[in-house]
């Protein structure tokens, strides 16, 4: 932060505008390089394409991922869904005869950092595994704020190289119907709670806030309201006051619902997800090494949990503590919290989507990965022993799929005939 006589590096005058203007990235979660202004980005970092569907036309505030085609995009791709012009055949446009009538729709996900994907390499900090190789995704890592929404279990669209294998709802939803083909946004943000998502969607800086969704050009959105923890976790000594109570959970979801019915396109959809019982955290972590202690068996989950808790930056005091009763009393209140997201669930009503509630699926993810031979240490992630890992991200998707399929059809659309045929136009493009 200083060096030669600057009390910042952003102070030289040639940086100035350029960190301010990541600032403002950073803190509206929009992208950084967007030469058309309508929130979709060619660059992947910086909050580009990895979090949000690749703009196809950046010189082009008309053309971007998730909008109804413009004329059938007859002459040009107006949704960068890869399907445009007119079959010679019989003159009908593709995008009419692929896509009219097949329910299109994309997936937008109301975050944290869990939801962002959170993960910081643990080949970073085990001496035995150090290498200039180990730290070649660094500059990825750090312009996507140590988030990889590019594998999570919404909006994830390439191979993992974290290690498990991606699935996502957004590749599922993609696979039902392929004109869903670069509809996704991630509007997550690590720390994220129902109040600071409140604050970030209602910001005045920005009155449209990050949602890039049209109610009247664009095709409605499945919108994954997911705040799993923060709402209970903090990180000071008296964990216990600073949580939201059920009356504050209540508003900031309401206001956060009623600001979203006057901006999604009619016939979208809502599900909000209850918030993790994190005593699975402690109970199958505490005794274990951490990678910074794996060379000489020297450092403890329990031990390093302790350490960033002394130093008041721990993630959660609340459940990453020896203290059983404190971890009993925080699994509590988040239980009250869920249980405020399932009666907003089945009381409100909105003019322009329906509203659904659903269980964090940690109970099912463990038995899953049970089933599978896997050890119920490896759905957390690594370093942080916080959040959910790689695999806990990919069998998560499953369960959520696989409950919208049965219990919620209509959330989900049907499915394209037509895929094989778009299928074969992708692969003349040249895949995704």
């Amino acid at each position: 932060k200083s060096f030669t006589g600057f009390s910042s590096l952003c102070a030289f005058p040639l940086l100035a505008n350029l960190c301010e203007k990541m600032k403002y990235v950073i803190r509206n979660k929009l992208p950084f390089e967007d030469f058309d202004g309508d929130k979709f980005s060619t660059f992947p970092t910086l909050r580009g394409y990895h979090w949000r569907g690749r703009d196809c036309n950046d010189r082009n505030n008309s053309v971007y991922p998730g909008r109804r085609p413009d004329n059938w995009d007859v002459e040009s791709d107006s949704n960068c869904n890869g399907i445009w012009g007119v079959d010679p055949k019989d003159g009908i446009p593709y995008e009419e005869k692929f896509c009219k009538g097949a329910d299109s729709r994309g997936v937008v996900l109301l975050g944290d950092s869990a939801g962002a994907h959170f993960h910081i390499p643990p080949e970073w900090m085990t001496v035995a595994q150090m290498s200039a190789k180990s730290f070649a995704n660094l500059p990825t890592a750090f312009t996507d704020e140590l988030d990889w929404p590019q594998f999570s279990e919404i909006t994830g669209f390439l191979n993992s190289t974290i290690g498990g294998w991606t699935d996502s709802l957004y590749l599922r939803l993609r696979r039902r119907n392929r004109c869903n083909h670069r509809d996704l946004q991630n509007i997550s943000q690590n720390g994220g709670s129902s109040g600071n998502l409140l604050y970030l969607i209602r910001r005045a800086a920005y009155l449209s806030f990050s949602l890039a969704r049209n109610r009247l050009l664009d095709n409605p959105a499945i919108v994954i309201y997911a705040t799993i923890g923060n709402d209970v976790c903090n990180g000071y000594r008296d964990t216990l006051s600073y949580m939201t109570t059920p009356k504050e959970m209540l508003s900031n979801v309401v206001k956060a619902l009623q600001y979203l019915d006057s901006h999604l396109p009619n016939g979208s959809h809502v599900i909000l997800t209850g918030l993790v019982d994190g005593r699975f955290l402690w109970d199958n972590l505490h005794d274990r090494y951490h990678p910074l202690g794996q060379l000489n068996k020297d450092i403890t989950y329990s031990q390093l949990y302790s350490f960033l808790d002394c130093l008041q930056v721990s993630p959660c005091s609340g459940w990453l503590t020896p203290n059983e009763t404190l971890r009993n009393l925080t699994s509590e209140r988040a239980l009250q919290l869920s249980n405020v997201l399932k009666e907003i669930a089945s009381t409100e009503k909105f003019a322009n989507f329906d509203v659904f509630y659903m269980d964090f699926p940690l109970k099912q993810t463990a038995e899953e990965w049970h089933k599978m031979g896997g050890e119920p240490w490896q759905l957390i992630e690594p370093v942080d022993g916080f959040h959910p890992s790689q695999i806990a991200a990919a069998l998560g998707t499953s369960t959520t799929w696989q409950k919208a399929l049965h219990e919620w059809p209509q959330v989900l659309g049907k499915e394209n005939p037509f895929n094989d045929q778009i299928e074969a136009i992708f692969k003349d493009q040249g895949g995704h």
